[in-house]
């Protein structure tokens, strides 16, 4: 039997990029599949959290982020530029070109049957401080390209009905904080949320007792 999950993922989320090497590991191993459904950062969908935060809040994260990074053994640098803008005076509420259009190239990419590679390969050419300018030239093409997509396409169909990839989000994340939490990245199996690339292990645990089986 076929184990699927919905996986509740934001292109600015260094958690995020950490978790996807074991999601497909477990999908080329085993007989499950992940139902990709991208959503925006907290940043855009809630600004006024980052604006009443505890101040130990930012040193902590960006400590454990690249704690967490060097643990999985992941090349990690924030990205140059940061997918979500911020200003002076306005913070994150300003326009933000950058992680709408990459979270419907994750739509897109979904729709065309690559949702979980398109999010290694993206993630990867953001987070891994191997490029700079990940947005300029051909670096998203060519992590298209390695997810079996054809980026020219799916970016013209995106760049088409930007609306209709916003109503896509848009429910993804009315569903998400329906399977149980907010934050990303967060699995749902079986109506049980899993929030954190930390809680990997407890989710294959549950699948494992729901019946998890190898691919012969």
């Amino acid at each position: 039997m076929t184990l699927s999950y919905d996986l509740y993922w934001s292109f600015r989320s260094p958690y995020s990029y950490m978790i996807v090497p074991r999601l497909m590991t477990l999908e080329a191993e085993y007989d499950v599949v992940c139902e990709v459904r991208p959503v925006y950062p907290l940043a855009v969908r809630t600004p006024e959290f980052f604006e009443t935060r505890d101040p130990l809040w930012t040193p902590y994260f960006m400590r454990d982020v690249f704690r967490e990074a060097a643990f999985l053994g992941l090349p990690f640098r924030w990205p140059r530029p940061d997918p979500v803008q911020q200003a002076p005076g306005v913070g994150y509420r300003m326009e933000q070109p950058y992680i709408h259009r990459l979270t419907h190239l994750g739509v897109a990419a979904v729709e065309r049957g690559r949702g979980l590679p398109f999010l290694r390969e993206a993630s990867h050419t953001i987070w891994s401080g191997e490029v700079d300018n990940w947005h300029e030239g051909d670096h998203l093409a060519r992590a298209a390209e390695r997810a079996g997509l054809d980026y020219a396409e799916m970016s013209a169909a995106v760049d088409a009905d930007p609306a209709r990839f916003a109503a896509v989000v848009e429910k993804n994340q009315v569903d998400q904080r329906a399977a149980g939490h907010w934050g990303v990245p967060m699995m749902s199996f079986n109506d049980e949320p899993f929030f954190g690339q930390d809680r990997f292990d407890q989710m294959k645990w549950r699948m494992e007792q729901a019946g998890l089986a190898r691919k012969a």
